[in-house]
Parts: C-alpha cells; structure tokens; sequence
C-alpha cells in the first residue's frame, strides 16, 4: 500500500493531515478515487496505479501522496526536506534499536489501523508481537491517591496475569503504577508515548522504560528525537485507547487527560470502564462523571475480563514463587506485621518496587493486608 520510506517521510512531517491521509490511504488500499471531503473534490483516478508499469517510485511518489494531501504547489520541496528528516530519524531509530512499523505492514496492530486516524508509522522498541495482543488500557491521574495507585497496579497485575496486555501512558502516577503491576503479574506491558523514543517523559521512567521494552514495548508515532510538546499527549491518547479493547479509568478529575482517552475509546468503538472513588474526592469527578455516563463500574480484574471476554485463567500452584527464594520476605519476620514504608528502609528498595512486590505476593497468598495497611506472613496459602 505504501512501502517504508514514503511512510516514514509523512511520519516526521509535523503538520500531517492524519485523517485526510489515513482516506487517502484507505482508498489507495482499495483503489478508489480519494475525495476530499474538506473541499468536496474529487480525484478522476484511483490513487492506485492500475498495474505495475505504472507504479510511481522514490521522490515521484512521494510527491504524488503530498499533492493529493492538498501540498501540489510546495510538493517538490517539501519532499525533499521530509526525505532529508526521514533519512535522519531512520539512522536515529538504528541506534537506539527503534523500528518502525508502517501501516499496511502485517505486524501492524490490526485494532490501531482501524481507527480514524491511525499513525501512518509506529516506532516500536521492544517485542512487536505483544501489539497484536488483546489489550486493555488503564489511565487515570498523574496526581493519584494512594488509593488510586494501589488500583491501578493491582488491576494491572491481575489483569495481566490472566494473559491481557497493559497498555499506559508511562506518565506518573496511575499510568507507572499499571505498568508496574502488570509487570509483577508476569505479563506484557505497552508504553505510549507523547515524545519520540529515544526522549523518555517524565525522565525518571528510563529505568520503568527499559524494563517496559524487554517484555512488552515502548511506542509512539512521534519519530525519534521529538522533544515531549504538550499537544502532542492527546495525540498519544487516541493510540492508547485505539490499541485497546477497553479504557480502564482510575481516579480522574473533572477535566482530567483520561478523559480525554476515553472520549477516543467512545469514538472508536471501544468499551469504558472506570474505578469509583470517594464523592468527597474532586480527583474521582470525572470517573464519577463517565459512571454516570454508562461506563462499566470496575471493582476487580473479573469485571475486566467479564466486559471484553476473556475468559479468567487459572493460576497453577508451581507458579507461586516461593517464600525462601524471594527476596522481600527475610524482611518479613513470621508472625509479625511490618509496613510498607519499613520494608523500603530495609530493603533498600523503592517503594514502587516493594509495593510491586507486596501485591504478587498477596497475590500468591504468601502474606495478607491486616489492619493499618501492614502485611504479615501466612503460615500456609491464605
């Protein structure tokens, strides 16, 4: 439909017309004549060529998708420079082990091309596969409560573990807290990103970023070098929710980012979910709002799993790690209850790490939550 170069030229074009390209990219898949709706004209041949004698290669090419895309006067010129600008993202992208994926490619993931305005090319760094995993995403405030980080890394975990993969933002607060959990879950978690890759934000993710690639992926459409704009996050969020079968909320305000995911997910045809909270707390207004709205009330990974049809696996015994092989347990003495905060100064571990942890191993029925939100070892499976 359209090979790799060209693809990538109209990748680092900041101003592309991304739902009048992915028209004309439709009908050059289906050799059709290409209307532009925004003027009501109409081209008097399909943009496919009819046969291969006729194939436009190169700089022509190029030039034929920028006049069709309403640029006929500065096509020559402007081919050239996003030629030069590909040329230098492609050499970018080799050095930092980024590969771009374009669309029409079959490893492209099939529920991101059939949204409205799908990026002309994902640049992917990690395992290509996971995309074409069914997905849930989970979003919410980057100013989350402890209450909202402890949801979002528990549905994360739990969500994961029965074979879905996370998708997030890898912004702070919810969006981490999801990575994180589904990460302890064992599963595959997907970073969408707001800036290229090679420019992780915020910066204190680098680490979350790496870990992120070695067993899911870390994506954008943005090519590499591209600094974190603001408006380039909503942007973003359409390819979260466009990846998922369902948009998870967790604790959103009124006029939150995730709302914004979830407008996306409506308009495309995907399922919204959200997480209720405190109606004493405005940081659950818009979760509030989009339960009011119809969204699915989420309680656990059941209803997640419930409302896209998957069914729950069952966990097998030998998977459970074991008590004198893990680590954070020789800081947890038998019969005694310790919290989270005395574990990090143990441990020396951060407290995302720790939490992580706790959550599996509540998971695994090695210790349980008591009172005041401290954990104590079970003497047998809880």
């Amino acid at each position: 439909m359209i090979d790799l170069d060209d693809a990538v030229a109209l990748s680092v074009w900041p101003s592309v017309p991304r739902r009048r390209l992915a028209r004309m990219l439709d009908a050059l898949r289906r050799r059709v004549p290409f209307a532009d709706r925004s003027t009501g004209a109409e081209a008097d041949t399909p943009i496919g060529p009819p046969d291969d004698e006729d194939r436009s290669r190169g700089p022509e090419r190029l030039e034929m998708l920028l006049r069709r895309l309403g640029e006929a006067s500065q096509a020559p010129a402007l081919g050239r420079e996003l030629r030069d600008s590909a040329a230098e993202a492609m050499k970018a992208a080799a050095r930092h082990s980024i590969e771009p994926i374009p669309i029409g490619d079959r490893r492209y993931p099939p529920l991101l091309a059939a949204i409205p305005d799908p990026p002309v090319v994902l640049w992917v760094r990690g395992r290509v596969a996971c995309l074409g995993r069914p997905s849930v995403a989970i979003v919410g405030s980057r100013a989350a409560t402890p209450y909202g980080l402890e949801m979002a890394q528990r549905l994360g975990m739990d969500t994961s573990t029965h074979g879905l993969v996370v998708v997030s933002g890898l912004a702070r607060g919810v969006d981490s807290a999801a990575h994180r959990g589904a990460l302890a879950g064992a599963g595959a978690t997907v970073a969408v990103l707001g800036s290229g890759i090679d420019v992780i934000y915020p910066p204190e993710h680098r680490r979350l970023a790496d870990e992120i690639s070695e067993r899911g992926a870390v994506v954008s459409e943005f090519p590499p070098g591209t600094p974190p704009l603001a408006y380039h996050f909503p942007l973003r969020n359409r390819i979260i929710s466009g990846l998922s079968l369902a948009v998870i909320v967790v604790e959103a305000a009124e006029r939150s980012g995730s709302l914004i995911t979830a407008e996306c997910a409506l308009e495309q045809g995907r399922e919204v979910m959200a997480v209720p909270g405190s109606v004493l707390n405005l940081r659950h207004g818009g979760s509030h709002g989009l339960l009011r709205d119809g969204a699915r009330l989420v309680e656990s990974a059941e209803d997640v799993l419930d409302e896209v049809g998957v069914m729950p696996m069952r966990r097998l015994i030998g998977d459970d790690p074991q008590p004198e092989v893990h680590p954070l347990l020789g800081f947890v003495p038998p019969g005694e209850a310790v919290d989270p905060d005395s574990l990090v100064h143990q441990s020396g571990l951060d407290a995302s790490a720790v939490l992580s942890a706790l959550l599996g191993l509540e998971m695994s029925g090695i210790v349980r939550r008591v009172d005041g939100g401290r954990f104590v070892r079970c003497e047998r499976t809880c």
